[in-house]
């Protein structure tokens, strides 16, 4: 089975080790990757502050790009809800293949819940806004994680509360997007976890800059990367 990635923005520009990761987890359970050089931003910045033209050639570019992929797997809740639903909104922009956020695809198409990965530490799980409510992954990551050996998963008392970035959001309201994930910080601290782990980069990015600012000993990780450990 082929699988095509595209990695959103914030993974290529700034984390890469997650796309990578991504890669070497699907390699090894046997799928043939490969990732269409032609992609770019899937929109979304575009599409969610209302400049829908702007958004719908940026969409359309992409459904050209990933047309004839049998699968399409995003390291991202984010984008990977914007390709798959929001696209359907924008004229032309439809694609044909089935996408998937990563953790999605590993547990409902291919039907894998250990992959053989191992990770001493205690870590806690966020759920991302975009794939909790939007594309409904919820216990798909966390059984992915009660899979890896060593690993200690404990919930945080706000697992699903938002982490205040929102894209956008964070550059209007610095103030509130602030507030929203020193909320979030001090949940993760109720747990002893030393890693706060999810499927969405964006959100990581933001967690990990307030957990540097309080000076906390904890560190950030995608799934992906998690799972690629050995």
């Amino acid at each position: 089975m082929r699988v095509s990635l595209f990695v959103s923005c914030v993974v290529d520009q700034l984390f890469p080790r997650a796309g990578i990761a991504m890669a070497d987890v699907l390699e090894r359970l046997g799928f043939q990757v490969d990732f269409p050089e032609g992609q770019t931003c899937c929109g979304q910045p575009a599409f969610n502050s209302g400049y829908r033209a702007e958004a719908g050639e940026m969409a359309r570019h992409t459904a050209r790009v990933l047309e004839g992929a049998e699968y399409v797997v995003v390291p991202s809740g984010s984008c990977a809800a914007m390709i798959a639903h929001h696209y359907r909104e924008l004229p032309g922009a439809a694609v044909s293949a089935r996408v998937y956020e990563f953790s999605q695809f590993l547990t409902d198409v291919a039907k894998v819940e250990d992959v053989g990965a191992r990770f001493d530490g205690i870590v806690t799980y966020h759920d991302s806004c975009h794939a909790l409510r939007e594309l409904k992954v919820c216990e798909g990551p966390r059984r992915l994680l009660a899979n890896v050996r060593g690993l200690e998963l404990r919930e945080m008392d706000a697992a699903t509360e938002c982490c205040g970035f929102g894209g956008t959001f964070s550059v209007k309201f610095p103030g509130v997007s602030g507030g929203m994930a020193r909320t979030k910080i001090d949940s993760i601290v109720r747990t002893g976890a030393s890693t706060v782990v999810s499927i969405d980069s964006s959100c990581l990015m933001q967690l990990q800059g307030a957990i540097d600012r309080a000076g906390l000993p904890i560190h950030t990780m995608h799934l992906a990367e998690i799972l690629a450990n050995m």
